[in-house]
């Protein structure tokens, strides 16, 4: 078995955020629809980004949230994504890389470039979001890290990812080699529109290779085609180790190794950004079980991240994990 020099190694989309304010008024010139997200092809992108006053360029996509949270509270972490050896691809690789997480994908040399999501802000807190999803849906077995996948704890996996043909083959290939390096293989169900897209195929991966599934109501419900939470908590239970399920203002519930476990959530006094919890409450989580704690101490991890995210705008931290948890006795 290989040294274990990672706590979690995480797979996903790797985008840019590109985050700017901006009036009511920018967005009705540019027909966009207030609060909503919507994909966008790269001349619009191009377009779109020069018209936009300025703004702030980071890391972003799912799993790089988590894996971002993770590093916040001390983890060790890397990260497989694909980029374009492109501008954007060059932001993406410095931003995730200064904060500590290891991320050495190598960028493509030709194909579509650098994806990219241009969120902007309006003076009321809402986030119209604009997303070219670009070289990061291309990823292959070819853009796998054997070796990182191999010193990994955990290796976590991304459902928004998991798209097209040659994507579904890298996760079968990481789930593998997870499993041969006795490394646990977790996955998030990220969109219920995924799920329903590809049913089948997250049925057999989160049966046959996934030993951790993160998911809200709505998208293991919809995985298993049942009417209520309680049935879909159930199948999940028969199909892998722990169901890791948030439900938004009412917590979330952790089913597996014999107990179910009910966790509050983090009490708020204002939520700005709705956007990030569940990839933040999947950080918190898996620190708190690279590090052997319970359970229930876990989902409070979770609940912490999640409650520090939605406080601002924005899907990442802005205040250490660490020592939130700290001043919260929730870690030593």
């Amino acid at each position: 078995m290989a040294e274990k020099t990672y706590d979690v190694v995480g797979i996903g989309n790797a985008i840019v955020d590109i985050i700017a304010r901006c009036d009511d008024g920018f967005l009705t010139k540019h027909d966009l629809d207030k609060g909503f997200m919507r994909l966008i092809d790269a001349d619009e992108a191009a377009r779109l980004y020069e018209a936009m006053g300025p703004a702030i360029e980071r890391s972003g996509g799912s799993v790089a949230n988590s894996i971002a949270g993770l590093a916040s509270f001390g983890a060790e972490c890397g990260f497989i994504g694909r980029v374009a050896a492109d501008q954007f691809g060059g932001i993406f690789r410095h931003d995730i890389r200064s904060q500590g997480i290891d991320y050495s994908t190598e960028p493509a040399q030709d194909g579509a470039p650098t994806a990219r999501c241009l969120v902007l802000v309006t003076p009321d807190g809402e986030r119209t979001m604009n997303t070219f999803l670009g070289a990061s849906v291309d990823f292959a077995p070819a853009d796998m890290d054997a070796e990182m996948i191999g010193a990994a704890r955990i290796v976590y996996l991304e459902g928004y990812l998991f798209d097209k043909e040659a994507a579904k083959a890298a996760f079968r290939e990481a789930a593998k080699l997870a499993k041969a390096a006795g490394a646990k293989v977790a996955l998030t169900l990220s969109d219920p529109f995924c799920v329903e897209r590809h049913r089948d195929d997250f049925r057999k991966l989160v049966s046959e290779d996934a030993d951790i599934v993160f998911a809200n109501e709505k998208e293991i419900t919809t995985l298993y085609e049942v009417n209520t939470f309680e049935e879909a908590a159930d199948r999940a239970l028969q199909d892998c180790e722990l169901a890791v399920l948030t439900r938004s203002e009412a917590g979330s519930v952790i089913v597996g190794r014999g107990e179910t476990t009910e966790v509050p959530a983090d009490p708020v006094s204002e939520v700005l950004d709705a956007t990030g919890a569940g990839d933040l409450y999947a950080a918190g989580f898996l620190y708190g079980l690279t590090q052997g704690l319970p359970l229930a101490a876990c989902g409070r991890l979770g609940s912490l991240a999640a409650a520090e995210v939605i406080s601002h705008i924005g899907a990442r931290p802005e205040a250490s994990l660490a020592d939130l948890a700290k001043k919260r006795n929730l870690l030593d």
